[in-house]
């Protein structure tokens, strides 16, 4: 007899439905050769870390090596003090791709030199787990590593393997499962999902244990997919509606709600975030709003999230690491925590919370203020944070459409030079026509007049004497926190 928990497990290395992949027993054969170093890479749920303790277990019955992750503080010291001198020990790295760029760059070229060596004896053995594609990583950062390591891809299971798995913990139950192809879609090889798809299927049917006749279990896939959200739900409500509500939340700021959201909608749990932005243009705006800096900074800066989702600024490389996440949003019900989060509902997306329009003379007030909007996590355009990415093109073309459609606000730093400039001027003609609207926020350093902008417009005026340095704290009284504020109104 079997309980449940044993058979369909979710936590811990499966005794009875463990399917090994087909390079198994290449990946054994590396981890048992002393001191060679052994990468296991692959997509977020395809059995990488069980697949790994159970080599393990056979190379060390006795004495089987802890599993160290950057998510463990107090593993960071650890991984830190490897080195050639720690000795004849196995060290195994989860979650490598964790780690900062120059921990991964000190442990590949670790790596590296054990593998170079013909006697290894008293040296450490490196087993590192990470997804995606780490060992390319390893390679960029250390080039001539590839030929010297164990290299393995952990690929999603199978049509077959799936069906191996409900087969082999079916038949420890005693029941069988209908429908099995709707698991199999369902999990889209995801071994957890399979797991835990059975699992609640068991419950639901009132399958606790090994049955003693053969017993037929029927499902409802939208059922079973409820009651598995609902399960879910406590664990990741919690995070999933921080991450979206972004590092200071105000009804309109939802661009982690839209890439969230865009990533639910994908095949896998890691995507490329410039390629979301290339094929989804109707939120093209929110992605880019985010994916150069803010995104960073919010999982820096909120460790519930950064334990749950992963972002490399570099690659673009945003990933949810845990199946079980990933099935969560791929179910949930996505316009019901759009209002529990509190954002309204806008069909218009923007690139940029605030443009920024200002005359030459003033660019060290203007870069101030933008910096410390971006402090408030409001995504603004500032001329010389983009040149770049408009190299080639034309300024002009590109101004009509920042000052007109792609932000939210303008705020528009005017005095004599403004009006006086070529162009601030061209800038002005762009975004006149928002001012009845009220999307422009005029913040005038002297008493020129201009043409279009009411005398009686609400405006910020501020008396500015040329150093941001002796005026930094009345430019964010004054001037910051009131446009966060019309924002925060919005």
């Amino acid at each position: 007899m079997a309980y449940l928990e044993d058979v369909f497990v979710t936590e811990g290395v499966p005794e009875f439905t463990f399917v090994k992949p087909p390079n198994y027993t290449a990946l054994l054969v590396d981890i048992r050769r002393k001191g060679k170093p052994v990468v296991v890479e692959g997509q977020s749920g395809t059995g990488k870390t069980t697949t790994v303790k159970k080599a393990l277990a056979e190379v060390f019955p006795h004495n089987t090596p802890k599993l160290l992750t950057p998510r463990e503080p107090k593993d960071l010291p650890i991984i830190e003090a490897i080195n050639l001198d720690s000795g004849d020990e196995t060290y195994v790295v989860d979650d490598f791709h964790r780690l900062d760029a120059d921990s991964k760059e000190r442990l590949a070229n670790l790596a590296k030199v054990i593998a170079e060596r013909d006697n290894r004896d008293g040296l450490p053995k490196i087993i590192l787990i990470g997804i995606n594609n780490v060992g390319s990583d390893l390679i960029q950062l250390v080039p001539d590593i590839a030929k010297r390591m164990g290299i393995h891809r952990i690929a999603p299971g199978t049509t077959g393997v799936i069906a191996e798995m409900i087969r082999l913990g079916s038949s420890q139950l005693n029941v069988e499962i209908t429908n099995e192809e709707a698991i199999i879609t369902d999990c889209r090889g995801d071994y957890w999902l399979t797991q835990q798809i059975c699992r609640t299927i068991c419950v639901s049917n009132d399958v606790d244990q090994t049955q003693e006749n053969t017993r037929r279990i029927d499902w409802t896939p939208d059922e079973i997919k409820a009651r598995v959200v609902e399960t879910l739900h406590h664990n990741y409500d919690p995070a999933v509606r921080e991450f979206c509500r972004g590092r200071r939340f105000r009804p309109t700021n939802d661009p982690y709600y839209k890439l969230l959201r865009a990533v639910s909608e994908q095949e896998r749990s890691s995507v490329d975030l410039n390629e979301i932005t290339n094929s989804r243009q109707d939120i093209k705006g929110s992605i880019n709003n985010v994916k150069d800096h803010r995104l960073r900074v919010l999982l820096e800066q909120k460790e519930s999230c950064a334990r749950l989702f992963y972002y490399d600024v570099d690659t673009k490389n945003f990933a949810i690491e845990d199946p079980a996440l990933f099935y969560y949003i791929k179910n949930l019900d996505w316009e019901d925590l759009r209002q529990r989060c509190g954002f309204r509902e806008d069909a218009k997306d923007f690139e940029w919370d605030v443009a920024i329009s200002f005359a030459g003379e003033n660019r060290t007030f203007a870069n101030f203020v933008g910096e410390q909007l971006r402090e408030l996590d409001i995504s603004v355009f500032y001329d010389r944070n983009y040149e770049d990415n408009y190299l080639g093109g034309l300024w002009s073309k590109e101004f009509l459409e920042i000052f007109v459609n792609k932000s939210r606000l303008v705020v528009a730093i005017l005095d004599q030079h403004h009006k006086d400039k070529v162009w601030p001027t061209f800038e002005r003609d762009c975004f006149t026509s928002r001012v009845s609207d009220a999307e422009v926020i005029p913040v005038f350093l002297d008493r020129t007049i201009f043409p279009g902008i009411p005398s009686d417009l609400v405006s910020i005026h501020f008396l500015f004497g040329g150093d941001v340095s002796t005026q930094s704290d009345a430019i964010i009284d004054d001037v910051v926190l009131r446009i966060a504020g019309k924002l925060d109104g919005l």
